[in-house]
């Protein structure tokens, strides 16, 4: 018994002095929870931390430092001399970098993030239209803390596969691979509003186009599958009955919410290189600006045939706008070296081979269950 108590005494008395540990420790750093890069017009780089500090009563606020310098640790050091505590990365969720650096390059940054043993795997990474620095200094009414809730704006829209995700290991696998260009998601500030605008299309380690956020959808269904997405999409007027169109002027808008998607690559040719490209989709019909009588399985299966085509188009147009600016981001490289052997390939190679790609995409779309009822 009197071991039994010794040991109670003897966990307490540890308990406590690592929660004064804990406490002491807190009181004398910062925790960076966002970094943004952006490229000057002396080609310094510029970087913005927003960092989170804790005082003694375990209250905490939120500051934005800047700094300017030729190293990434030179402007950390640089920022670190303009605040009381010393700033740590450990708690860092989200890296942004300015659209002017991004068209510069970012594989050192990349490199170095990937390289760094404080840096989370979950870590985010994402392109800011404009200048990160702007978007993180403004003055918010209704944020209280910048990088937390642009954070949180990528995290949701993520897992609710809004948009293609980009974590700091993803960025590096595609950045790494051959014949798979990187994607990041695209942030802007419009007055009291930061959302995300769209997707930043790479080639190589340079940001060389852009695509709507709607676009998203279409890009994660080629490179990767969805779960449980919604999207919209668009289908002629003349292709359904007149007598339930009446009242639509343009074309018909549909409101998709997908439950499983399904991804079948194949190459059908290496010498053009030619693909097929099939996609098995099951969804529930939301919303359509038309009375359709679901019921009437005609009805459905023109339904289907319709949204098949408009897939296949967008899909098509998707391609066709990332061979203009010569960013494999479909991943049709990764999957021809895997395909083809000793085919030697290199990223020159297959980059000359991927502008002449020829890809038919194959949708097998079902409506599952219309609306909340069958």
């Amino acid at each position: 018994m009197k071991k039994i108590k010794l040991g109670f005494i003897f966990v307490v008395l540890f308990v406590s002095l690592v929660g004064c540990a804990e406490q002491k420790l807190l009181e004398q750093i910062g925790l960076t929870t966002l970094l943004g890069y952006d490229l000057r017009e002396d080609d310094k780089l510029s970087v913005t931390a927003v960092v989170r500090q804790v005082n003694p009563e375990f209250q905490s606020n939120v500051e934005v430092i800047s700094a300017e310098n030729e190293t990434i640790r030179g402007a950390r050091t640089v920022i670190n001399r303009k605040t009381s505590k010393k700033n740590v990365t450990g708690q860092m969720r989200v890296v942004l970098f300015g659209e002017e650096i991004s068209k510069d390059g970012i594989a050192h940054y990349i490199d170095t993030l990937s390289k760094n043993s404080e840096t989370s795997g979950g870590l985010y990474v994402a392109v800011v239209e404009g200048e990160t620095k702007s978007l993180l200094e403004y003055q918010y009414q209704e944020i209280e803390d910048i990088g937390i809730h642009i954070f949180k704006l990528l995290e949701q829209n993520i897992k609710s596969e809004q948009m293609i995700s980009s974590t700091i290991h993803e960025v590096a696998h595609d950045y790494y691979s051959l014949g798979r260009d990187v994607a990041l998601p695209i942030i802007k500030r419009k007055d009291e509003i930061v959302e995300i605008s769209g997707v930043a299309l790479f080639n190589k380690d340079k940001m060389v186009g852009k695509l709507s956020a709607e676009n998203s959808f279409y890009l994660k269904l080629a490179r990767d599958f969805h779960k449980a997405a919604m999207f919209e999409t668009k289908i002629p007027k003349e292709s359904l009955p007149a007598s339930q169109t009446q009242e639509s002027q343009e074309d018909i808008t549909v409101v998709i919410d997908t439950i499983s998607t399904k991804k079948k690559l194949k190459l059908i040719n290496p010498d053009t290189p030619e693909f097929d490209m099939q996609f098995t989709v099951r969804g529930r019909l939301l919303e359509i600006e038309a009375n359709m009588d679901m019921d009437n399985p005609k009805n459905v299966q023109k339904l289907e045939e319709e949204i098949e085509k408009s897939m296949s188009k967008n899909l098509a147009k998707i391609l066709v706008y990332c061979q203009e600016v010569d960013s494999d981001v479909f991943g049709l490289g990764e999957f021809y070296r895997s395909s083809v052997r000793e085919s030697d390939l290199t990223y020159e190679k297959w980059h000359e081979m991927y502008k002449d790609a020829k890809v038919n995409f194959k949708i097998d779309f079902t409506v599952l269950r219309s609306g909340i009822f069958e």
